[in-house]
């Protein structure tokens, strides 16, 4: 069942990377193949947390889509693309920069997903306002989403793991990872022209018409606006506070886009035709196949191989376990894997005398899952939102169009924080 299921996960994978079939179709061609084989089951596939179907991803999904919909209909995403236009005079070199360091701050106190969902209305409208190609702007709000949502607690979901199982609080990580995250951004930022060179020349007419706009004449429905920000920080609020009132932030989503949706009386056509009913799908089979994986034991033996290999040794297991964590959360979901490799770097913990060596295990683990999920098209849900996004616009982006750009940033990445972790608890500590 182990060899069934890894060539089925290889398979999937090849087609949604060569785009030889449609991603949707090979990532539920894959799971109803391990279904039906036997290899999973609807136990495991649709109830089990640690290897079906995420639901609090789908339905977090979901509810945003809705709220999202329905804030569509008020005018604020052009009243911001406007704003970030002018702000940056123009200039789509400065509008990248600014949008993408907006989103990775919000992505630190809020879910990716959310945070991707709510800045891509704004990059489609400012991208067309100014005449240019909006694809390099959503890969580099995404990749920026990914390295913003390490510096907190809540920023990933991963992380909400690692402190569950080690005993992290969110003050640890605002301490430990928040500062390499800082690092990471200033370095993101500077390469940023290079990556996506050739991409920032703008229609000088169509500017200088974005220059001479006003915002505030975008606003469409003012009363509609103050209901859905009401429900917005509401369901932010329940984002942030969602370990304090142990509602997840799934729920909180649901619950804030029935809200809405009975206070606003916009017509059901309206918030319904924004759900991306592909996506929402295409997740579910990819959650099935990475979840026989784990059934099977495939990861949990990647895991334990690590273990061995790094015994004894605190500063080869930290940067072996950053190096693994980043190749294999671009390959498979970064929240199976950190589930399943955390036990492992519990147990390397507890044989760890000095207590800094102990703990940069853990912040290896959370820098190479988080800042990995940008290798490629797939390694991270807020990735595979943004294709969908850009597809239904009529942009869409290739699984090579963004892995190219996505390996060299997850290098990058790696590459700054591993020198961090070893200045900081080797050497500094």
């Amino acid at each position: 069942m182990t060899v069934v299921a890894v060539v089925v996960f290889v398979v999937a994978y090849v087609l949604i990377a060569t785009e030889w079939t449609h991603k949707l179709l090979a990532a539920l061609g894959g799971a109803a193949v391990l279904l039906a084989l036997g290899v999973t089951d609807s136990e495991h596939a649709f109830y089990s947390p640690d290897t079906g179907i995420d639901w609090n991803v789908v339905f977090l999904l979901l509810g945003m889509m809705i709220i999202v919909g329905v804030l569509r209909r008020t005018g604020v995403f052009e009243y911001v693309a406007i704003w970030a236009a002018k702000r940056a005079k123009g200039s789509p070199l400065r509008v990248m920069i600014l949008l993408t360091l907006i989103t990775a701050t919000a992505s630190a106190f809020l879910d990716n997903v959310t945070t991707v969902l709510l800045i891509a209305p704004v990059t489609l409208l400012v991208c067309d306002r100014l005449g240019i190609d909006p694809v390099p702007f959503l890969i580099a709000e995404v990749m920026a989403s990914n390295i913003g949502g390490a510096a907190t607690l809540i920023g990933d979901p991963p992380n909400i793991i690692i402190a569950s199982r080690s005993g992290l609080t969110f003050n640890d990580f605002l301490a430990h990872m928040t500062p390499l995250v800082v690092i990471e951004l200033i370095v993101f930022t500077l390469v940023l022209p290079w990556l996506f060179k050739g991409s920032f020349t703008a229609d000088p007419d169509r500017v200088d018409n974005v220059l001479r706009l006003n915002e505030r004449e975008a606003i469409q429905d003012t009363r509609l606006l103050l209901k859905s920000g009401a429900v917005l920080l509401l369901v932010f609020t329940g984002f942030v506070g969602h370990a304090v009132f142990h509602v997840e932030p799934s729920v909180v989503a649901l619950l804030g886009a029935g809200l809405l949706v009975l206070t606003s009386g916009v017509p059901t056509k309206d918030y319904m035709g924004s759900v991306e009913w592909q996506t929402l799908l295409f997740f579910a089979g990819l959650f099935i196949m990475v979840g026989a994986l784990v059934k099977t034991g495939v990861i949990s033996d990647l895991a334990d191989q690590v273990g061995k290999a790094t015994e004894g040794k605190p500063l080869l297991a930290v940067m072996l376990i950053l190096t693994v964590s980043a190749v294999l959360s671009g390959i498979v979901d970064n929240i199976p894997y950190v589930a399943t490799m955390s036990p492992v770097v519990l147990e390397l913990a507890k044989n760890v005398s000095d207590p800094s060596h102990a703990q940069a295990l853990w912040w290896a683990l959370a820098a190479g899952a988080d800042f990995g999920g940008n290798a490629t098209a797939i390694g991270a849900s807020a990735n595979v939102v943004v294709i969908g996004i850009a597809l239904r616009a009529g942009n869409p982006i290739s699984f090579w169009d963004f892995t190219r750009k996505g390996v060299v940033i997850t290098a990058i990445t790696i590459l700054v924080a591993a020198p961090y972790l070893w200045l900081r608890y080797f050497i500094l500590s």
